[in-house]
């Protein structure tokens, strides 16, 4: 039943995503004298609608998303009423047109920078001082036991155990080089080399104290291991400041596992492979749901399952956003990279004396929009079909 639940709030926030992508587009639409005669939710036949203006609200049958309809949004959309024209997409300025393009991923960029920020406030980030908060007991497998924070019986023991770090112990040196914030504290850890002694300096109870161990490394993850975690603060500004490095960092990430995915396809259908290759860790809309309905259906603390679910969700709307961006039609970010393209084109034909050329025929780029979208679809499927074959275990246990 609670795996059900999850299934639900992640189909739930899916929807609400969508929404807040198609808002976007209408908000700013709308602000720029663009004519919008449709806002929907979801697909299918229409259960609910009604008329604000000169747009018709509703609710459709199939609670698979959502659309806003603007008027001629290319060259191949022509208004019902020519007398729409002016209201017409294509015949607004080219920065109005990229700004309402735009708006459709900045909605889930906001959304997951909101996300994060709740998250710090809620349940802490960590401070910028070298205190130790917590000392983790193992070396994690992989990845993504790294990012759950898990350990099994078989995991060898952390470098911060063995060294015998306590929760409290203020750090002021690695290898004799002094650190004095948390930043420097873990850039040092993870440039020291893996599997090579090391020396840490602490204070405790006002007593300095050199203890050694040796540094590990967990498989999928850059720089030295040693299985410690600072203090935490819920202050509003370092709540802001770690939401924009998280946002920062599951952007780079996203793109990076987006860019090892096609080598990682022969490796999704094997467990092992699959959990320790970067590319393997990207998931269809299956896999996250299935990673929602087990984090809510597992033992785990509710600060654990609703952390899980958050991280997930802004996680997914980065990667979405982002991946909507890229310069390919049907994609807003293909739509822009056409405007530039008609833009480049008329300050050519003005260096020439010539008049503009007007907008891009967009028939030219049906046979690239189609091969783009068949390409998409069969990616899709092979990662649907790796979820339910071989589903990632996100969550902890």
């Amino acid at each position: 039943m609670m795996d059900l639940l999850g299934w639900v709030i992640f189909i739930a926030a899916l929807l609400i995503s969508v929404m807040l992508h198609e808002t976007g587009h209408f908000i700013f639409a709308k602000a720029f004298g663009m004519k919008v005669t449709r806002y929907f939710v979801g697909f299918g036949p229409t259960i609910w609608s009604t008329w604000r203006g000169d747009t018709e609200y509703g609710i459709k049958a199939l609670p698979l998303g959502g659309f806003v309809k603007i008027v001629g949004m290319h060259s191949l959309d022509d208004p019902d009423d020519p007398a729409d024209e002016f209201g017409a997409f294509r015949s607004k300025p080219a920065w109005q047109r990229i700004i309402v393009l735009c708006a459709g991923s900045a909605m889930h960029f906001l959304l997951a920078l909101l996300l994060f920020f709740g998250l710090a406030v809620g349940f802490g980030v960590p401070s910028n001082t070298t205190q130790l908060g917590t000392i983790s007991p193992c070396v994690p497998a992989n990845i993504t036991a790294y990012d759950n924070g898990t350990c099994t019986p078989s995991d060898p023991v952390s470098p911060a155990e063995q060294a015998g770090l306590q929760v409290g112990d203020v750090v002021t040196a690695v290898n004799g080089k002094p650190v004095s914030n948390w930043t420097q504290l873990t850039d040092a850890v993870r440039a020291a080399p893996a599997w090579e002694p090391v020396t840490i300096t602490v204070r405790r109870h006002g007593h300095l104290l050199t203890l050694d161990t040796t540094l590990a490394a967990v498989s999928g993850r850059s720089g030295s291991y040693m299985g410690i975690g600072g203090t935490l603060t819920s202050s509003p500004l370092p709540a802001i400041e770690n939401a924009g490095t998280t946002f920062g960092q599951v952007l780079v990430g996203s793109a990076q596992a987006a860019a090892d995915l096609p080598a990682a396809l022969p490796r999704l259908f094997n467990a092992k492979e699959r959990a320790n290759s970067p590319g393997g860790q990207v998931t269809s809309l299956v896999g996250a749901a299935q990673a929602t309905g087990a984090a809510v259906g597992s033992s785990e603390s509710w600060q654990y399952k609703l952390s899980f679910v958050l991280l997930l969700i802004a996680s997914l709307n980065i990667f979405v956003g982002a991946f909507n961006m890229l310069p390919l039609l049907p994609l807003d970010g293909g739509h822009i990279a056409v405007i530039i393209y008609e833009r480049i084109r008329a300050w050519l034909a003005r260096l020439r004396g010539r008049p503009d050329p007007g907008l891009a025929d967009m028939a030219k780029f049906l046979p690239v929009m189609l091969g783009l979208f068949m390409v998409i679809v069969c990616l899709a499927l092979v990662l649907v079909a790796a979820d339910i074959v071989n589903p990632l275990n996100f969550s902890g246990g």
